[in-house]
């Protein structure tokens, strides 16, 4: 763990630009002494003093609140002083500089949250979910980060590893009395605990798993042929007029990304370049921006125009053979494509619906729609949602990210392994192994076990003043 610093920080907490409000935050042992300058006398711990701001020249640069949390009972567990002002961008300034005059430097992003969890304030779940609740993009996301900031999450976790501890000892104590002829391992019930702790394992690891699902989204590229209609489909998801449409194919040369959340979950959508081969400089480059953007896709719509499509699936899928120089068989991103047939009011029995082809042993999903006549964009919707394992009716997801369900998934896979060395009536030492490795995965989650470099990573990525 990182030693603390003793100097003491302060940023500016609001955003930056004028504002009603300006908030200037003070952390550390000198913050009562330089609010003392900059105010004129001591203020009370926890009151809301109306007073002068002075600058080094005893001059009054600002008026406003101060008010003083006084060590440990303050967010970052150190003496505290918020200065709240008026949100013009030149007293914020005069103010923070006179702050910095007297004594204090300026924070690095997140030092004020990192300081609470070196403080043992908050744990590292609860520091990112401060994080996650600032970037929070919709209600359920917002309530996600909540859950975690109040302790729900780590909870769960603690629960985990004490239950893991718990096993930990009597396995241990196995192998310490491994020459008396008693059977700890079955008479304290491990395997029994090890499959409670696994089930609890998988339903804290589904719930971190929706909670991603509401912090990151997922990232939706729309491509096929030109004219298909693909910029269509990015208006009518977006509801927005974002992309240019006309009968002139070839319109779309650049990528256009469009943010849209779906019962909470965020979706970015990135519209693409028709593919087609060309010569064309710019249509090149932008069929080549398509190809990178389909690389990183999380899904694929495949957008084919219905008036004019083939039945045979393979040469459906001719727009992806193009770009990857594969058969259609060997191209490794097909799994998370979806066939998208456009243009049904252009065909009379066509008709909005979802339906399963078969392309080989692979099975690929069809919806037809009418993006110019918002026909059938609920089933697209839902079918992202299905996709991903979305459930916007599921109670009580918590803020996630890519690193805690890692961890969750490993600890997962070291609980499955001890529970198969039990079986196999493997050594005891196997065991007892995998279960340390467990219990060190799930403290990475809280913090209790973390890198110099993760902290600097995950505090990094704060807004300054937080």
């Amino acid at each position: 763990m990182p030693l603390i610093d003793t100097d003491t920080i302060c940023a500016i907490a609001t955003p930056p630009g004028r504002s009603g409000v300006g908030i200037v935050r003070i952390s550390g042992p000198e913050a009562l002494s330089i609010a003392v300058r900059i105010l004129g006398f001591t203020p009370k711990p926890r009151y809301a003093h109306y007073s002068d701001f002075l600058n080094t020249e005893h001059e009054v640069i600002d008026q406003g609140i101060a008010l003083f949390f006084k060590q440990p009972h303050s967010f970052t567990g150190e003496d505290v002083i918020e200065l709240q002002g008026h949100g013009g961008v030149y007293v914020q300034k005069a103010l923070l500089d006179t702050v910095i005059s007297s004594g204090a430097r300026l924070a690095r992003p997140g030092e004020f949250s990192e300081r609470s969890f070196l403080n043992n304030k908050i744990d590292l779940l609860q520091a990112e979910a401060i994080a996650d609740l600032i970037d929070s993009s919709s209600q359920q996301a917002a309530r996600s980060a909540i859950r975690t900031l109040q302790g729900e999450f780590s909870q769960k976790i603690h629960t985990l590893l004490q239950q893991l501890v718990s096993a930990r000892v009597n396995v241990e104590a196995a192998i310490d009395f491994s020459d008396e002829d008693i059977d700890i391992v079955s008479d304290t019930g491990v395997k029994e605990s090890l499959l409670e702790i696994l089930s609890s394992l998988v339903a804290t690891l589904s719930q971190a798993q929706q909670g991603a699902l509401l912090k990151e989204g997922i990232n939706v590229v729309i491509a096929g042929k030109p004219n298909a209609g693909k910029s269509s489909l990015l208006n009518a998801l977006s509801g927005l007029d974002s992309a240019i449409v006309t009968d002139i194919p070839g319109t779309t040369r650049d990528l256009l990304t469009e943010k849209i959340t779906i019962d909470g979950m965020p979706v970015h959508i990135i519209d693409t370049a028709g593919l087609r081969a060309s010569e064309d400089i710019v249509e090149k480059e932008g069929v080549r921006r398509a190809q990178v953007a389909i690389e990183q896709a999380d899904q694929i719509l495949l957008v084919i125009d219905k008036s004019t499509a083939e039945q045979d699936v393979e040469k459906l899928l001719a727009p992806l053979v193009l770009l990857s120089n594969k058969s259609v068989h060997e191209i490794e991103n097909l799994q998370n494509t979806t066939l998208v047939f456009n243009k049904i009011d252009l065909v009379e029995t066509a008709q909005a619906e979802k339906c399963q082809v078969k392309l080989g042993k692979t099975e690929l999903t069809t919806i037809s729609l009418s993006a110019k006549h918002a026909k059938g964009m609920d089933l697209l919707k839902e079918h992202l949602k299905t996709i991903t394992g979305f459930n916007s009716a599921e109670e009580g997801a918590f803020v996630a990210r890519e690193r805690h369900l890692i961890a969750l998934r490993n600890t997962k896979q070291l609980i499955e392994s001890a529970m198969n060395h039990i079986n196999d009536q493997s050594p005891l030492e196997l065991i007892a192994e995998d279960l340390r490795l467990a219990q060190a995965e799930l403290g990475t989650i809280t913090g209790e076990f973390s890198s110099d470099d993760l902290l600097g990573e995950i505090f990094s990525n704060f807004c300054v003043g937080k």
